[in-house]
């Protein structure tokens, strides 16, 4: 059997579900990566918002 397809448009409050709040200034970090900095002798923190897909670099 193949796979079952939507056939109605996703409403807009079912698209748009934990942007708000990033828009707004309220993302939801979280950690991706620790990489050592060579040039600046220090450890760089990589956080991704898990709502939007924003990225963010941080200095420790």
């Amino acid at each position: 059997m193949g796979d079952v397809i939507q056939f109605k448009k996703p409403r807009l409050k079912d698209k748009h579900k934990g942007r708000t709040m990033c828009k707004s200034g309220f993302h939801k970090w979280e950690v991706v990566e620790t990489p050592f900095a060579v040039k600046k002798g220090k450890m760089l923190t990589t956080y991704r918002c898990s709502r939007c897909g924003e990225t963010k670099t941080k200095s420790n």
